[in-house]
């Protein structure tokens, strides 16, 4: 049988859809965040259309249909968000990170923890969900093998509470709607001082009012604006016990599983940022001619410029698929293919805006242009998300040295490498 890339008709309607919604709705995001400075305020401002996306069943697709939901594959999500983020990169990484905040609880919950908060996710209100991960300190170090550094956010035992203190910051989603928090925050913390992180590390659910929550403030960026990051503060926050999701030391595989999820749906918005990007540079090369006889793209390196940046947006699209489709089929399991695509397209993103600002030339630089702004998005996405230099890197290198690890493996469908064979051990397939 043929490889075959051809969208189905339903994933072709999805698409359609997303691209609609994208054009109708989320068109108005820019205008409606241009004016305002306060990073808060300017979160804020999207909320309306959060409930677009709410009221067009985004937010349901983020919950299984057991509870209430219409779960999407990987697959699915990347298609919607390639066409969302194209137009848009702020309302859907609100909708992103509420789908990471709820990961947590539909890969680990017990059935009595899905109950309880899942369904809220459903009820057609734009409710938000959070993932506090990284420190002030900074994230990179999270799994230290010595206690006393990496995670400092600390959830002791006291009776049938978890008290949780600590500081985290970049927490997208953390300040919610009109600073009040999010409906749910899992906050990723050490439930013992002494120990390693695979006997300490874990996730535990704080719901918003949650006393000893204190929201410092938002955290002023150059792009997503219309996204929102805070730094958080946990003093004496006391919560049930009830609240961790499985057991201390489960933290360690969550964060891999959770930040492997994102990985297609930023390789998505990477695209629909590079699309942006080539429409504009496009529509300028066949229109404006820089006071010559006649269009710039008549002019070989224009063309070539051209050829280059769309041969990127094919190449990461693909890959994106690829990853999509692999995460679906292994459950989540395996890594490399995520790690890969988080790392290439975020950095091809980079480069492909510059050369279309290249090619625009001095104008692409000013308010004026839209593709200053792009580029001032997708600067963020190689060193969000578990940067690519403190942590997707090395989480690969650490997989290089795994004594299971198959190079091929991944072009063939397969697990990469087991985590959990014994030292030495010779894996073909997994």
């Amino acid at each position: 049988m043929p490889l075959d890339f051809t969208l189905d008709e339903q994933q072709l309607q999805l698409r359609a859809d997303a691209r609609k919604f994208a054009d109708e709705v989320l068109s108005g995001v820019a205008p409606a965040i241009a004016d305002i400075s306060d990073p808060g305020k300017c979160f804020d401002a999207t909320k309306p259309f959060y409930q677009k996306m709410v009221d067009a069943g985004f937010q349901k697709m983020l919950i299984p249909p057991e509870y209430g939901g219409s779960e999407f594959s990987a697959l699915a999500f990347a298609l919607a968000t390639e066409e969302l983020a194209r137009v848009d990169v702020n309302v859907p990484t609100t909708l992103l990170v509420t789908g990471l905040g709820v990961l947590p609880i539909i890969r680990l919950g017990t059935p009595e923890q899905k109950a309880r908060w899942l369904p809220r996710f459903t009820d057609d209100q734009p409710r938000l969900a959070a993932w506090a991960f990284s420190e002030v300190t900074g994230g990179a170090n999270y799994d230290s093998p010595d206690p006393k550094f990496g995670a400092q956010t600390f959830a002791l035992r006291d009776g049938d509470s978890w008290v949780i203190n600590g500081a985290k910051q970049f927490i997208s989603n953390g300040a919610g709607w009109d600073n009040e928090g999010p409906e749910l925050m899992c906050v990723f913390c050490r439930t013992d001082p002494e120990a390693p992180p695979h006997e300490s590390l874990a996730l535990i659910v704080i719901e918003q009012g949650t006393p000893g929550v204190e929201i410092i403030g938002a955290i002023d960026t150059i792009g997503h604006r219309g996204a929102s990051t805070a730094r958080i503060e946990f003093n004496d926050a006391r919560v049930p016990a009830e609240n961790i999701l499985g057991k201390p030391g489960d933290g360690m595989d969550l964060v891999q599983y959770g930040f492997s999820w994102t990985c297609t749906p930023i390789g998505a918005a990477c695209v629909g940022r590079m699309r942006a990007a080539f429409d504009i540079a496009y529509e300028f090369a066949r229109t404006d001619s820089r006071s010559g006889p006649h269009p710039v793209i008549e002019h070989q390196n224009v063309g070539y410029m051209l050829a280059d940046l769309k041969m990127r947006i094919e190449a990461a699209r693909y890959l994106t698929w690829k990853t999509a489709d692999h995460f679906d089929k292994t459950d989540g399991k395996d890594r490399e293919m995520a790690n890969i695509t988080k790392i290439y397209c975020s950095e091809l993103a980079v480069q492909a805006v510059y050369d279309a600002m290249r090619l625009v030339g001095i104008e692409s630089y000013t308010k004026r242009n839209p593709l200053s702004a792009i580029m001032e998005d997708v600067l963020v996405f190689p060193i969000y998300d578990c940067g690519n230099m403190g942590m997707r890197r090395r989480w690969m290198h650490e997989m290089f040295r795994n004594p299971t690890y198959d190079p091929l493996a991944a072009a063939e469908n397969r697990l990469s490498y087991d985590p959990l064979a014994p030292a030495g051990t010779l894996l073909s397939t997994v």
